[in-house]
């Protein structure tokens, strides 16, 4: 065994000023049947940090849940909820289809997330059969976000509040919200012109199993934010705006305006958790920042918006003709406007523009705002995208950095304004596609058989498989 020399023979007064040299170490042979030297065992949770780190760069949701299975140690890792945090920084979930009020559609095959799809619409129970009925009518989504729906009573009228329920159908889990209170909702001498109930976008850094619901109301003269909490399990007015502080007046004449895809507070993306809404004004885009509970305005004439908003299929051009479209295809009243996520400081929307005719064109129109006091507020051409032929296409929403479409073929019933068939009993092939604002990539999600609509609410579903969920409520 090596030792060094002897600490007499280098005082430690004369270590600066003379140098020493050591006895060579001994060269001793190692005794033929000595066990090799045991490494030192890590301790447990540093090897847990080391797989963390290498499953956190797994590229697909479908590669992690495979991890997850090959033993129990992985599955405790990947399965912890500060885990799965992290990795959805990373990796945002995939769009894996979307509910409507006949039920969950998932991605079909070839759209990569067509397993998973699967597997989440085998899994969960997406008629609500778990929650309570009810007293009318029957429970229908209107918002989709996390994992949770939230669920309005199916009712005549859209200015009257509704029974509200959020629920999870993954897990099965529910919770009945109360009645907004008379003292915040019926002191005001005027009904609504519109009720809207979203979920709100949820914090980073908030508690996952929490939530909250936010009830848009539009009046004469002003607009009203009412919010319920989870934590609470009450209702507040976290805004009340009127219309003239906003620059802008009552938003419900947009509704006589429908078959222009103007109806009224029913269509919201949310960007940064921003909310933002394309149809009340013609002008303008409404803007509530979730965080702060604030509404603002947005001018939508301007720049470049001025020459798009006279392209085919756009709202000015319409009205400058004075007619409805004399082709009638589903969804044509619906191409609205879309705010997307985009980069740090702006505002990214698409717009759809086509005329409709037999075998037209159709392009999406990329335009930026820069939103803050330093650039230009005017909006700017980015780029144009021109869609796959063959199709008439109308647009369904945004999320997640998503451009969603819906699309009939060319091949389908070709109805015009003096045909004698009722579109009402009419069955068209619709086909849905998700386009990539970051690559531009347009892929098409599934297709389905349906009535013919003027417009429809579908609301997308992002997740990850089952293996790898956690209760939402």
């Amino acid at each position: 065994m090596y030792r060094p020399s002897s600490p007499s023979h280098t005082p430690a007064s004369n270590t600066h000023s003379q140098t020493h040299s050591l006895t060579p170490p001994q060269t001793l042979a190692a005794h033929p049947h000595s066990p090799p030297a045991a490494m030192p065992t890590p301790a447990p949770h540093f090897v847990d940090e080391i797989l963390e780190e290498i499953f956190l760069r797994l590229r697909t949701p479908a590669a992690l849940a495979r991890a997850s299975i090959a033993c129990p140690r992985f599955r405790r890792i990947i399965t912890e909820r500060s885990f799965l945090r992290r990795f959805r920084k990373r990796h945002p979930p995939p769009v894996l289809g979307f509910a409507d009020e006949d039920g969950f559609h998932p991605a079909q095959a070839p759209h990569p997330s067509a397993p998973l799809a699967r597997a989440l619409a085998d899994a969960a129970d997406f008629t609500y059969s778990f929650v309570p009925k009810p007293s009318k009518g029957r429970w229908i989504p209107c918002d989709v976000r996390d994992g949770r729906v939230l669920l309005e009573e199916d009712k005549p009228g859209w200015n009257k509040f509704s029974n509200l329920a959020v629920c999870d159908p993954l897990f099965r889990r529910y919770q009945l919200l109360p009645p907004i209170p008379e003292g915040l909702a019926g002191d005001r001498k005027e009904r609504p012109h519109e009720i809207v109930p979203i979920l709100a976008p949820t914090l980073d850094d908030g508690d996952e199993m929490s939530f909250k619901v936010i009830c848009f109301g539009a009046y004469e003269t002003n607009l009203v934010a009412f919010v319920f909490s989870s934590l609470t399990g009450q209702w507040g007015i976290a805004a009340s705006p009127s219309l003239s502080s906003l620059g802008t007046t009552s938003p419900h004449a947009s509704r006589n305006l429908s078959w222009l895809g103007c109806r009224g507070l029913s269509c919201f993306d949310n960007v940064h958790r921003c909310l933002y809404s394309a149809s009340p004004w013609m002008d303008k885009l409404l803007m509530l920042d979730t965080r702060t509970m604030e509404f603002s305005t947005i001018n939508d004439r301007s720049g470049y918006h001025m020459q798009l908003r006279l392209l085919p299929g756009q709202s000015d051009e319409v009205l400058a003709r004075n007619d409805m479209p004399c082709r009638k295809r589903p969804g044509q009243t619906r191409s609205l406007p879309r705010i997307v996520v985009g980069r740090e400081g702006a505002l990214e929307m698409f717009s759809l523009v086509g005329d409709h005719n037999p075998n037209g064109s159709f392009d999406l129109y990329h335009t930026s705002q820069q939103n803050n006091r330093e650039a230009s507020e005017e909006w700017q051409l980015e780029n144009i995208i021109p869609l796959p032929g063959q199709y008439d296409y109308f647009t369904l929403g945004a999320a997640e950095g998503f451009l969603f479409l819906g699309a009939t073929t060319e091949d389908q019933l070709d109805i015009d304004e003096d045909s004698p068939v009722w579109l009402s009993r009419t069955d068209w092939d619709v086909d849905y596609f998700s386009l990539d604002v970051r690559t531009s990539e347009l892929a098409k999600v599934c297709r389905r058989r349906r009535r013919f609509f003027h417009y429809e609410d579908v609301h997308w579903y992002f997740g990850f498989p089952p293996s790898l969920s956690s209760p939402s409520i």
